[in-house]
């Protein structure tokens, strides 16, 4: 059988886009709604029932527009809400969360560092994820609040980005860790500036491909998979519509499509 409802994925604002781009890879058949939340970006910097409030808003959105599974393609929403989220609705969830895993299987010092926003690097999940998979490794904790600001600008490169990476990773470096894991899904835009900072002797972790093939697998299980000739993304904003585009087009190699600007509630009062 051949589900035709669309993917629904959403970000406090462009951060998604990494994940968006492996979900188009993986499954180009699939249909996908997007929702750059950029009115209440960052969300990163926000108290953890406010991003809660703030994603059932955003669920609820996609949702009315025949979502059969969203994704949070946001590691800040993801820790703090996609338990939450689960219990509230019926819809199969997928979220993502930093890669301390992966990172304790690849690293060879035994140190690795996590750059993340100042909600993940606080929040009770990436403590179990360290304790649980990163037995025996030290795992550094970098927050780093200000890089999503930018990439929301569509700075991705420059002196500006370079001098608050190499705040950011100094650190890192300098206690010898060889994996660093980019903890939020706006931080692979950086990648390559991340890299040539760090060197080719530490490895990235980026677990944007794995969200996608998780992805893959609940649709394939919940037996909700699209056959067709190739899908599409429809994409929509809480911020503004003309300025998504622009980002669209220096942040995604193919470009963008037409964005609606949305309405919603705030949904973070009390």
């Amino acid at each position: 059988m051949s589900d035709n409802h669309p993917v629904g994925l959403f970000d406090s604002g462009v951060g998604g886009l990494t994940i968006l781009r492996e979900v188009r890879q993986q499954l180009p058949d699939e249909q996908c709604l997007y929702f750059a939340d950029s009115r209440e970006c960052p969300y990163g910097t926000k108290p953890i029932a406010q991003i809660q409030r703030r994603c059932e808003k955003v669920v609820e959105f996609l949702l009315d527009r025949g979502a059969k599974t969203i994704v949070v393609a946001c590691n800040t929403a993801s820790v703090a809400a996609l338990t939450h989220l689960r219990g509230r609705y019926e819809v199969p969830f997928v979220g993502i969360v930093p890669g301390v895993k992966p990172a304790a299987r690849l690293t060879k010092a035994g140190k690795i560092g996590v750059l993340a926003t100042p909600t993940t690097a606080e929040s009770q999940p990436l403590a179990q994820l360290i304790q649980q998979f990163a037995y025996g490794v030290t795992v550094l904790t970098q927050v780093c609040p200000d890089l999503v600001a930018l990439v929301e600008r569509g700075t991705i490169d420059g002196s500006e980005v370079e001098e608050l990476l190499r705040r950011y990773l100094g650190t890192l470096l300098d206690s010898g860790v060889d994996v660093v894991v980019l903890g939020c899904t706006h931080y692979p835009f950086l990648r390559r500036q991340i890299q040539q900072l760090c060197g080719s002797d530490v490895t990235l972790v980026d677990p944007s491909d794995a969200v996608a093939r998780q992805l893959g697998r609940v649709l394939t299980n919940e037996g909700i998979t699209r056959t067709g000739v190739g899908g599409s993304t429809q994409y929509f904003t809480s911020g503004d519509a003309a300025e998504m585009g622009e980002e669209l087009g220096r942040l995604l190699d193919s470009g963008g499509g037409a964005i609606e600007q949305v309405q919603t509630s705030s949904g973070t009062g009390g």
